[in-house]
Formats: C-alpha cells, structure tokens, sequence
C-alpha cells in the first residue's frame, strides 16, 4: 500500500484507496455488498412490501359519456364539489336557541337586496346616512288626489332624469323608484314614467326624502371652538365665524341660530333662507342635544326636576331628555336635548338648580350630528343629509 493510500487524500479522509471506491460502486450496481442495504428489496431492519393496486372507481358511462373520473368530470361541467350534510355537523340535532345549536344563517331575499340597492342617494360616498325619515307630526288639511296630466310639464325634462342628475340613483333605478310609488311631485305620487317636471320650480320626494335640485344651495356644518363669536363680523377684532368659511366657499353664508362664546358645537351654514327660519322657529320644535359637563355628585332628582319645568326669569323651561352620560370624581356628563331656543338656556337651567355648567358642547341639531368631525372645521352636508334636514321642517 502506498503512502498516499495508507493517510488518505483529502476528499477522502476515511483512508480508502480510488480502487476501494470503484469496488463499492460495483458492489452497489451488482448486488449489496456486505455492510450495505439493498432498497430493492426492502433492505434495513423493515421486510419489504409491494404496494397495493389501486381500486379504480366505478365509473358509470351513461352517467359519464366522456370518460374520466366522476369528479373531473364534475368540474368540466361546472358542478361544485359536494358539502357536508348538515345532519353531520355538530348541533344539527338540537333546536333553534338552545346552546351549542347551529346558528342559522340569514337569508337575503331578491326583495329585500333590491331595496337596499334602491335607497334614495345609496350611492353617495360622503355625509351620514341617517336612515329612513322621520317627519314631524303636523296637522294638515285633506288633500284631494290630483290628476297626473296636471303635474306634466311638457317643456319640462323627464323625472327619471332629473332625480338621476340630483345623485339619487341611475334612471333605471329611478325609473323603477315611480313605478312602485315612492316618488312624489308637489305632494303626490308618480307612478307615470312619462311625466316631465320643471326641475326649478318641482318639490321632489323619494321615499319622504326632499331632493335638493337647486345647485346654488349650501349647507355646512361648523364646529365651532370655545372663544369663537356666532357672527360673520365682529367689531373688537374677537375670532368669528368669517374666519373660518373664507376659504370653504365664496357664497354668503349665514348661521342658523347662535352659540355664545363659552359653548363649543354644531352650527349650522346655509343659504337657504326658508330653512334657516323654520331651524329656529319655536312652532316646529327641532331638537338640539347638548353634553353639559358640571361638578359632582349630581343628585337623582335633579333630571326629574328639568324635565318637569324650571321657572326662570322668562318664563317656565324644560328639557325634552335628561341622561347621565359618565361620572368621574368631581365632574359629571350630561346629555339633554331640548327644543327651545331662547338665549343661554342651557346654562340658565343649570344655573337654577344649583349646578353651573363647566364646558358645554352641541352635538346635533334635528337629524344633523357632529360625529368625528374635528374642532374648527367645516364640512358640507351630503344630500342625504340635506334631505332629511329639509323633511325635519317640513319642507
């Protein structure tokens, strides 16, 4: 044996000579040598197992003219696979309500998904959606019905049309809106797809809801922060309402009631005249809701009291609600919503019983609330919005 032989290279450290390697490999193709096992027969310490044929399914030709298996013949022709029996599931066997019973799931009909589909401004991607509306209980004469012909307007332009270019769905959403009823022209309903209304001078309802069709009309929520005076001017100079709409729009704005400077809130902007007198007149009674923050401990019959009647220098006032909001040591929250609209009255009320008012915020005049939205912004109301602001006087 040479010396190479005896210390190894180093590709082979065990010692073995190239000619010991080439007796191995011809071992291996041969048969096992000794020391090695033979994986053709199983070889190790485990006897060795043929695999078993594999059981074909029975594939019937009438029912698979094709060929091939029953499940790709499945999906070729579209079919999905087969679910678990609902028997097999866990609670199938116990009844509705009782615990571990299945939950069953709901079902939506084509009725009920057209409906949805078909909501008045269903598709606006800004404002609230508040909802179905809710209009005031006002007493109102008989109405006579009126006949079709006398609401068509031949120079006018179509009323699928003209709700479609108001944002209140596609025309053949809107078309379908008149042909079950839910449109109303000047108080009555329009189930006729060919009447044609003057869009700048129609009263437009769907489903209750007013449609805004005059594009010159602005609507804006305000937030206004503490230290801010409820004007578009002030002469000593103080931060006023102007400061903050100049750069929102160019239009003359003016604000539905007022704040005075400690309260913080909603206020309302708009140019709209006729819905800014009936936001503050008292007959149609708009609720405004408040967060009043006073010392504690607040004693129980102290709500009772205000929603009873205070007697104060004007007059007698009450609040409409009274709910206790949260209580930390020292400090209450309260909400109230009350609909009158004399001056500082919240903090008159409060007064009167004893507990003077610490902040006060507004949060929600009629159908319109603040939400998220940020101290010192403004934002415009979305037409939903605007259509049940006008329903909730009325208009």
């Amino acid at each position: 044996m040479t010396q190479a032989g005896r210390q190894g290279s180093p590709r082979n450290s065990s010692g073995r000579t190239s000619a010991g390697h080439q007796s191995a490999r011809t071992q291996g193709a041969g048969g096992a040598g000794r020391g090695q096992r033979d994986f053709s027969k199983g070889g190790g310490d485990r006897p060795f197992k043929r695999p078993k044929p594999r059981e074909e399914a029975f594939v019937d030709p009438d029912l698979n003219p094709g060929g091939g298996a029953p499940e790709q013949a499945d999906r070729k022709a579209g079919a999905k696979p087969a679910r678990k029996p609902a028997a097999r599931k866990p609670g199938a066997g116990k009844a509705p309500g009782t615990p571990g019973a299945l939950k069953p799931k709901p079902r939506i009909g084509a009725g009920a998904a057209k409906a949805t589909g078909s909501s008045a401004f269903g598709g606006e991607r800004f404002g609230q959606n508040l909802g179905p509306v809710r209009k005031p209980a006002r007493k109102r004469g008989p109405r006579g019905p009126v006949p079709q012909s006398e609401l068509h307007d031949a120079d006018g332009v179509r009323l699928q049309k003209v709700m479609a270019s108001a944002g209140v769905a596609s025309r053949r959403v809107c078309e379908e809106m008149i042909a079950e009823g839910r449109v109303e022209v000047d108080g009555q309903v329009v189930t006729e797809l060919g009447v044609r209304v003057d869009p700048k001078t129609a009263v437009i309802h769907v489903d209750g809801l007013r449609i805004q069709l005059d594009e010159n009309m602005v609507y804006m929520v305000f937030n206004k922060p503490k230290g801010v005076v409820s004007t578009m001017e002030d002469p000593d100079g103080r931060p006023c309402i102007s400061d903050f709409v100049r750069n929102h729009h160019g239009e003359r704005l003016f604000h539905v009631g007022r704040l005075d400077v400690a309260t913080e809130g909603l206020l309302l902007l708009t140019n709209d005249g006729e819905l800014a007198n009936r936001l503050t007149h008292p007959s149609y009674e708009v609720p405004k809701t408040y967060l009043v923050q006073v010392r504690g401990p607040f004693p129980q019959g102290v709500g009772a009291q205000l929603k009873a009647g205070i007697e104060l220098e004007d007059g007698i006032a009450s609040v409409d609600s009274f709910k206790l909001v949260d209580s930390t040591p020292g400090h209450v929250l309260i909400e109230v919503v009350l609909h009158s609209g004399k001056n500082r009255i919240v903090r008159r009320l409060f007064d009167a019983v004893g507990f003077p008012v610490l902040r006060l915020v507004r949060v929600k005049v009629g159908p319109i609330g603040l939400g998220d939205q940020r101290q010192g912004s403004i934002r415009n109301l979305g037409k939903q919005e605007v259509g049940h602001l006008l329903a909730s006087v009325g208009l």
